[in-house]
């Protein structure tokens, strides 16, 4: 009985180092799900580890565990989705960037940038900022997004697509509104 417990302790230990080196990770994704609301993230980050440790034994050996927690993570971010959606509580999307992006002051141009890539990140829709994060930020292959989203390869290749161009639109349009914008103001200086 005593060898029993030592290989449990032993699995709890080996399985939660293992899962503390996918944590900021999950933490980034699921501040991008939840548009930068860190409480809820590490909430749902918490979910999502505590269901890994409890399904660890069931997990497949064999498969990918990065994967397999960005799915677990993904799919508790639905189930709660659409939960409130069930419940009636909307957040409009402008008023959570508004608030949790830092107000800029003076001359700071890459922070104004940084700001209005946000701004236009957070509105593109949650398939493609989804999709976005898991490759260009978590680095994840085509075919692991695929399986952590639950959609064909074919369709992550394609939202991606969207996301990237419309994000590029958004942004250069945002620049060019800007640029115009400065140009006005020294027009009137001068």
């Amino acid at each position: 009985m005593n060898g029993r417990r030592t290989s449990l302790a032993d699995s709890v230990a080996i399985s939660t180092a293992v899962l503390e080196a996918h944590i900021p990770g999950l933490r980034r994704f699921a501040h991008a799900l939840l548009h930068g609301d860190r409480e809820r993230a590490d909430d749902l980050v918490q979910d999502t580890l505590e269901r890994a440790l409890s399904g660890w034994r069931r997990r497949r050996i064999e498969g990918d565990l990065r994967s397999w927690l960005y799915t677990i993570l993904y799919n508790r971010f639905l189930s709660e989705r659409n939960r409130r959606r069930r419940r009636g509580a909307c957040y409009a999307l402008t008023e959570m960037v508004e608030e949790v992006l830092p107000g800029v002051e003076g001359g700071q141009h890459s922070a104004l940038e940084y700001r209005d890539f946000l701004r236009a990140f957070a509105t593109l829709p949650e398939e493609q900022r989804s999709i976005l994060v898991l490759i260009a930020v978590e680095d994840l292959s085509y075919q692991q997004a695929a399986r952590v989203l639950g959609v064909p390869i074919g369709t992550v290749m394609s939202r991606l697509s969207r996301g990237r161009e419309r994000l590029r639109r958004l942004t250069d349009g945002e620049a060019n509104v800007n640029l115009r914008h400065r140009a006005i103001v020294l027009d009137g200086v001068t």
